[in-house]
């Protein structure tokens, strides 16, 4: 499935930076911008890790600039005259950022103020969309998660994602910046590598279903979770990034919908016809920082950006694993 580029037809034309865009979510991002008619920048840390991407983009008229978000120099480079920069950039990963906080607060607070300062000294009418995270809210109060709701993350990760939208607060008042936060539940569809098990649950399931192993569950699976499918995540983006009034303003982006992660394992297993669901116990630190059930309230997305999300998780799931299964079949 792909966007409607008509929908974004504010884009053509225009010059979009895309930080981290050769990435999971960047990439989908990226191509959509493109398709759009938009005039394409990418900054990606290491371009050999996505040769087949970045000659892609290429092809179609992107630029691919190999450079680490936190090279202020090379930031203020690639900023300058554009019209929204989206930063998509950063480390992934609740346990992960347990287990290297101070690497996680490097890459993604620092990476984000490298970005503002650029921002700041040399294109202060940029717009920027900020790829938040529903780990930022914590546990859950009460379900559906509102955009008020206290913000209380149970690991560095969430914090470090906090901490980029009081970045982001002080920037705007400070210096004019404007920025659009979005807090991203937990997205799934193509374009995620096999092996990413630190984030993207349900992509990580489905490739091991594919492969017909086990798909692991913690505990007996009943935690709900908001699943959103990455075209709708890149139709928010795009929205955003080309309307002044979200400027300042934060905004839920899920599905609205909770399923159990165990219901969802069934469901991929079915829809692949390869795979088992297989209980197991929660590895050490996992059930500590796991926020228990998530679902969003994305109502303010619906009525300030005209957002909502398409894909239910059957029809997600149904392309994806199409997709995957294509891709294989191409090789």
């Amino acid at each position: 499935m792909t966007l409607d580029a008509g929908r974004h037809s504010w884009y053509r034309g225009r010059r979009a930076l895309v930080v981290g865009g050769l990435g999971y979510i960047g990439w989908n991002l990226t191509t959509a911008l493109l398709d759009a008619g938009a005039d394409v920048t990418v900054v990606t840390p290491l371009r050999a890790r996505h040769e087949a991407r970045a000659a892609a983009c290429e092809s179609r008229g992107g630029r691919v600039i190999e450079a680490d978000v936190r090279d202020r120099p090379a930031m203020n480079a690639a900023v300058r005259q554009q019209a929204v920069a989206f930063n998509v950039s950063g480390q992934s990963g609740a346990l992960r950022s347990v287990q290297e906080p101070a690497a996680d607060l490097d890459v993604n607070c620092g990476g984000s103020l490298s970005l503002l300062e650029a921002l700041r000294s040399e294109s202060p009418d940029t717009k920027l969309v900020f790829a938040g995270s529903r780990l930022a809210y914590g546990a859950a109060r009460a379900l559906p998660v509102v955009e008020d709701h206290p913000l209380a993350p149970l690991c560095p990760h969430g914090a470090h994602k906090m901490m980029v939208e009081q970045y982001l607060s002080i920037y705007s008042r400070l210096y004019g910046v404007r920025a659009t936060t979005l807090r991203i539940t937990n997205p799934y569809g193509p374009g995620q590598p096999g092996d990413r098990s630190a984030y993207g649950v349900i992509n990580y399931l489905i490739h091991r279903a594919l492969s017909g192993q086990s798909l692991p569950i913690y505990g007996d699976g009943t935690q709900l979770r908001d699943y959103v499918y990455v075209n709708d995540v890149v139709d928010a983006m795009l929205l955003a990034g080309a309307r002044a009034d979200g400027d300042g303003r934060v905004y839920n982006i899920g599905s609205g919908v909770g399923t159990a992660l165990v219901d969802a394992a069934h469901l991929i297993v079915s829809t692949a016809g390869a795979g088992h669901v297989e209980h197991v116990p929660w590895p050490a630190m996992v059930e500590e920082i796991d926020t228990g059930d998530f679902v969003a309230d994305v109502s303010r997305a619906d009525t300030e950006l005209g957002w909502k999300p398409t894909a239910t998780l059957a029809d997600g799931l149904q392309r994806t694993i199409a997709a995957s299964m294509a891709k294989t079949a191409d090789r």
